[in-house]
């Protein structure tokens, strides 16, 4: 039907069942950071704008852990019925990865969140700034493992292939393989950099309601700083990872510049707009400006890399997707940078949180981060194909022997429910965004107002109020 068959449809699955899960976890990793910083300053100022501050974000910390975790678990359970070849013929190596995940992250996020989220009266102070600790380490200590397993997919080394299966021969090799810590940091700094944009924004809104709300005013303060100074930390990192997939993934780094052949004596140009016609092999309505790939690619006028032509037409990923969803990211990182900047000019004149056009802007721009993260997801996930282990195994060898009605069922049911629950989650959020930026503390447990079960507990809020 319309040209799919049930590979497509599971294909379509992973990917919409992964947009909606990354933002949770990126959201978890980088509030989980910033309540660490809040508390720590609370702690050494005594100041309560930022005991304020930390009561009001754990609430958005709490819903949006619950959502990534009832997210987490339903792609896992993907690989088992989707992917079953590929989690038979990889399992030794990624199964073990994710293992580690649930036996290190998990279990450290899940020990200390209860006393995060519940204990601030019933344990003492410092107790309740390491339970924060432990909960910011094991969201990192989470993304490292995830990010090492899909880091081997792309990258995949220190195995043995023995009749079609994937044996380890060095552990060193396989986690700590080409690409993972390039792509470690530049994940791990994405979701800093989209809840630092998420944090301006809140605070934007509140300063537009009220200017002199000094936790508004701090939550600017601290965002446009933390965006001055990690996004060009960023752009370093992300050329660095760029020049990584050019060495390890040249198809892949082909697809994002749209670049299908090589000219004798002439440099890659940097194709700013474009439409890539897979079937002329060539970039339509392109702008180019000559020589620009070059210089950041090999840093060279003249350098040259592997173009798209220089692979078989069934090795190439969908240069469409890769080419626009890359230019989504970069465009955005390029706004948050001027952002930062416009941010650092009006902190000079004084104006930062008097100048109402710029309030406007962060408070519409403060999603942006993690529309450029789903963007990134895309480039990275898209331009492996057609491989689920790169070079190694195809994505159509690795899928289970499912039906097309029943992956059009299964897929079908995944939209309608996610729609629903996450719907829900983000109005949620959106409405304890809409609270002053203050509040107590959740409590909870034998003969208190409730018994905390769940992180929805720790918010103190319902749809009604």
């Amino acid at each position: 039907m319309f040209g799919l068959d049930a590979v497509d449809l599971a294909r379509f699955q992973f990917a919409f069942t992964v947009s909606y899960h990354i933002v949770f976890p990126a959201l978890s990793i980088g509030l989980a950071s910033f309540l660490m910083a809040l508390e720590a300053l609370w702690l050494k100022t005594g100041n309560e704008v930022y005991h304020g501050l930390y009561r009001f974000w754990i609430r958005i910390f709490a819903v949006g852990f619950g959502l990534g975790v009832v997210s987490g678990v339903v792609m896992a359970y993907e690989f088992g019925t989707n992917w079953s070849v590929f989690a038979q013929r990889g399992g030794d190596i990624t199964g073990v990865l994710l293992t580690y995940e649930v036996l290190t992250a998990f279990f450290l996020e899940a020990g200390f969140l209860g006393v995060m989220l519940f204990g601030e009266n019933r344990v003492n102070r410092t107790t309740h700034f390491l339970a924060t600790c432990m909960v910011a380490v094991g969201t990192l200590i989470s993304a490292t493992w995830i990010l090492i397993s899909n880091s081997w997919m792309q990258t995949p080394a220190g195995y043995h292939l023995v009749d079609g299966h994937f044996l380890p021969a060095d552990w060193f090799s396989i986690i700590f393989n080409p690409s993972f810590p390039y792509r470690f940091v530049h994940m791990v700094l994405a979701a800093f950099i989209s809840v630092s944009f998420l944090v301006a924004g809140v605070g934007g809104y509140h300063l537009l309601r009220n200017s002199k709300d000094p936790a508004a005013r701090t939550m600017v303060s601290m965002a446009v700083w933390m965006a001055i100074v990690a996004v060009p930390i960023q752009i370093v990192a992300g050329d660095m990872h760029g020049l990584n997939t050019l060495r390890h993934q040249p198809a892949k780094l082909a697809a994002m510049e749209g670049h299908w052949q090589n000219e004798p004596g002439e440099g890659v140009p940097l194709a700013l707009v474009g439409w890539p016609d897979m079937s002329q092999e060539r970039n339509r309505f392109s702008i180019e400006i000559p020589h620009v790939a070059s210089l950041y690619l090999t840093h060279t006028w003249g350098g040259q890399i592997k173009s798209l032509k220089d692979f078989p037409a069934d090795e190439r990923p969908d240069v469409p997707l890769v080419f626009w969803t890359f230019r989504i990211m970069v465009g955005i990182g390029m706004l948050m940078l001027l952002t930062g900047l416009v941010g650092s000019f009006l902190r000079w004149r004084g104006k930062l949180f008097t100048t109402p056009l710029f309030l406007r802007w962060i408070t519409l721009f403060s999603p942006a981060g993690f529309i450029a993260l789903i963007a990134g997801w895309v480039t990275t996930e898209a331009g492996r194909q057609p491989w689920v282990v790169y070079g190694l195994m195809r994505t159509v060898n690795a899928h289970s022997p499912l039906s097309f009605g029943a992956m059009a069922a299964s897929l079908t049911g995944f939209i309608v429910v996610y729609a629903i629950i996450f719907a829900i989650g983000i109005y949620y959020i959106l409405k304890l965004i809409r609270k002053e930026p203050q509040g107590e503390m959740p409590s909870g447990g034998p003969g208190q107002n409730s018994t905390p079960k769940r992180p929805f507990s720790a918010t103190l809020e319902s749809f009604d109020d």
